[in-house]
């Protein structure tokens, strides 16, 4: 039985916060393929002068590294709003043996009961969180508080004996904890620091800042 973890995102730049933590994701889960899918952004609110090719590109880029990563475009091809349902569905219909753990970051938890169609969403894969070192589930609102108690797993083995509707929150001992500098930091504050013509070569993978560079973007 196989498995593919799913980490959709806008990837504005997409940068080792995103890759590193997702490695070993899929080194502790043992999966055998991890799609990378770019969100599409309404045109109005994309950043000045990147494209969603060039998004695209860059994700592509940044997996071209990692044998089991993949840049997965569907929801840039997809007019309207591109909901994860719609996704997980067409994913479900395109690997039917194959398990799907869709990878989030905790603020996404605290936000999933408000998500479109959320209970469709597990009853098409697992939710597996990465939560985030010293970070406390406080202020959990009852619906996620129900959310956990009714789909919460404390381990793989527990995980893996179903096909979907598993959340597990990831243990703070994976080896991308032990590195806050690469989880601690966010896409926005890299435009900030490109746009100040700061050194990001400790961000982004080499490939990727070689296209920022090379198409003046974030400038």
């Amino acid at each position: 039985m196989t498995s593919i973890g799913i980490l959709g995102g806008t990837f504005d730049p997409v940068h080792l916060g995103h890759t590193l933590p997702t490695k070993a994701v899929a080194d502790y889960l043992s999966l055998t393929q991890v799609l990378l899918i770019p969100a599409n952004i309404p045109p109005h609110k994309a950043t000045p002068n990147v494209s969603a090719k060039q998004r695209a590109k860059m994700v592509h880029l940044a997996c071209s590294t990692e044998p089991s990563f993949r840049c997965d475009e569907r929801e840039l091809k997809r007019d309207g709003n591109s909901y994860t349902v719609d996704t997980l569905k067409e994913l479900a219909e395109e690997f039917p043996q194959q398990t799907l753990y869709f990878i989030i970051g905790l603020d996404s938890l605290l936000t999933f009961t408000r998500w479109y169609k959320y209970q469709e969403i597990l009853s098409l894969c697992h939710l597996v969180v990465n939560t985030r070192p010293h970070y406390q589930l406080n202020n959990v609102d009852q619906a996620t508080i129900a959310l956990l108690t009714n789909h919460q797993v404390h381990t793989i083995t527990e995980l893996k004996k179903y096909s979907s509707g598993g959340i597990l929150l990831l243990p703070n001992t994976l080896p991308s904890y032990h590195n806050h500098l690469h989880l601690d930091i966010s896409s926005s504050e890299i435009r900030q620091k490109l746009a100040n013509k700061q050194d990001c070569s400790q961000l982004l993978t080499p490939s990727v800042l070689t296209f920022i560079n090379k198409n003046k973007l974030y400038r």
